[in-house]
């Protein structure tokens, strides 16, 4: 008797085979899943058997769409990233250049704070991290700081800033001020009022030259 060939029909809603859409369903559930023990437990302790018993799958189904614990981590990271680059994508343009930047930068104190562990596992991690996701990261912090240039871009076209202010460096060092403030909330306990307040006064710093004269 002939065995019928398995046919993977298109899924109506996205055009995805159902095959498809069940391997990118997995994924998902072991980037949760593998989320929530590198916040709980840090890297090192989380193991792939306990991610894949977290997502109530096998280990089998790691390897299936992980090459390892780090490809799984970066993956958790650049997610995340993402994640971020779309929550600022929707934050309505305050009154002030400087106040819209805070917005868009807080959104990522409230996403992180409450997984400071994974952040710290992160921010170590960055050091060993392979070449293609170092390149993906960075591809991630690049489209970050464009928005941030858009904003101050703007700022600059309605006469708020100065066209002396360089745009590239200054959004790319508010970026920086932005990352260097995890270190104060994992070793002094900052919290997301003190994170805030402390990006205010950079911001500040940052544009006080280049604030149009009133």
């Amino acid at each position: 008797m002939k065995h019928q060939p398995v046919l993977s029909f298109p899924d109506s809603a996205s055009g995805m085979t159902r095959r498809a859409l069940a391997k990118q369903r997995t994924r998902q559930r072991l980037l949760g899943a593998a989320r929530r023990l590198f916040t709980t437990r840090g890297y090192d302790a989380a193991t792939i058997r306990d991610i894949a018993s977290e997502a109530d799958l096998s280990t089998g189904a790691v390897f299936a769409s992980f090459s390892d614990k780090a490809e799984l981590f970066n993956e958790v990271i650049i997610a995340d990233c993402e994640a971020l680059l779309t929550a600022m994508s929707g934050v309505k343009a305050a009154d002030s250049a400087g106040e819209t930047l805070l917005r868009m930068l807080s959104l990522g104190y409230e996403q992180h704070c409450d997984q400071l562990p994974l952040t710290q596992a992160a921010m170590g991690f960055s050091w060993v991290r392979d070449s293609e996701h170092e390149e993906r990261y960075r591809q991630v912090l690049r489209r970050v700081v464009a928005q941030l240039g858009d904003v101050l871009r703007h700022g600059v076209e309605r006469g708020e800033l100065s066209e002396n202010l360089d745009v590239p460096l200054t959004s790319e060092m508010l970026l920086d001020a932005y990352l260097s403030n995890f270190r104060r909330a994992i070793f002094d306990g900052w919290t997301i009022e003190t994170l805030r307040e402390r990006l205010e006064s950079q911001i500040d710093v940052l544009l006080a030259g280049y604030r149009a004269a009133a």
